[in-house]
């Protein structure tokens, strides 16, 4: 029987074959290194072996008290929530003026809002440090919240500026014509409305700030390292850092918590659903 034009060969174009093969190998090679990580917290001694001479949990125990994860943690779930809240309630209300407003110059400001969320971290962060030891504010909390704010305000600003855009104008224009003022249509009718998007772009902030190392890093200090800062300065410390154990212990409580933060994220905001709700309202 002759074949008709719209069949497909079942055989792979090896340009598959090599895309399949080198994302096996990166998840070999990544599943391999947190395996190690893990392990190697939970090992007694592991020196030429292929697995530890033992298992126990005292690094975790050891790690906990050795680098006061307890403070660690709530500074970096202080300064977390401080960040999101903060951005949240300056981005939300600049993105709407961007969303609705037309003024000279304002793809500049956009480009100005875009730069700290594609430029380098470092690039920007050593002035920034400069300016708060400067001030007085080097190795305190106010300085690790500030310098958080930089990228983070701008990253709310764009993501919430599309959305809005996409919500029906004249939502708000029957909302005046019924005696609505500004900050009541903004209260009462467009803060509903922009609650998925405004869970997103939090979610997404809280997990960058935790994740942020190098605005942290040259800002902060004792009583206000987040944990990833208390992990790289676990690594150099003085006499060549800490044993690797209890490092590895760290990185496991580091990357369970970003993997949590992950999965809540993606239980509870699904983009899909996020541009079919905005569409529904545009509609509307």
């Amino acid at each position: 029987m002759a074949t008709t034009s719209l069949e497909r060969p079942l055989a792979a174009r090896p340009s598959t074959w090599f895309v399949w093969a080198g994302m096996t190998a990166f998840g070999v090679f990544l599943l391999g290194i947190l395996v190690a990580v893990v392990v190697d917290s939970f090992g007694r001694q592991w020196f030429d072996t292929w697995l530890p001479d033992g298992l126990t949990t005292e690094r975790y125990a050891e790690a906990w008290d050795r680098f006061a994860l307890g403070e660690v943690i709530g500074v970096t779930v202080g300064v977390a929530v401080l960040v999101v809240v903060i951005s949240v309630l300056v981005g939300v209300p600049a993105a709407y003026v961007l969303a609705r407003r037309d003024f000279p110059g304002k793809r500049a400001v956009m480009l100005l809002f875009l730069l700290p969320v594609l430029m380098p971290p470092i690039t920007y962060g050593i002035p920034l440090a400069t300016v708060m030891y400067s001030f007085g504010l080097g190795r305190t909390l106010t300085a690790v919240v500030l310098v958080n704010l930089v990228p983070s305000v701008p990253f709310v600003i764009l993501t919430m500026t599309p959305f809005i855009e996409q919500i029906n104008p004249a939502i708000e224009s029957a909302a005046r014509m019924c005696g609505a003022r500004t900050w009541q249509v903004f209260t009462r009718v467009l803060a509903p409305l922009l609650v998925p998007g405004i869970l997103a772009a939090a979610i997404l902030v809280l997990v960058r700030t935790v994740g942020l190392f190098e605005l942290t890093f040259l800002v902060s200090g004792p009583g206000s390292d987040t944990l990833v800062v208390a992990i790289y300065r676990g690594m150099t410390a003085a006499g060549g850092g800490e044993a690797r154990q209890l490092i590895s212990a760290l990185s496991v409580i580091y990357t369970a918590t970003m993997l949590v933060m992950l999965v809540v994220a993606l239980r509870f905001v699904n983009p899909t659903q996020l541009v079919a709700q905005v569409k529904e309202t545009r509609d509307d």
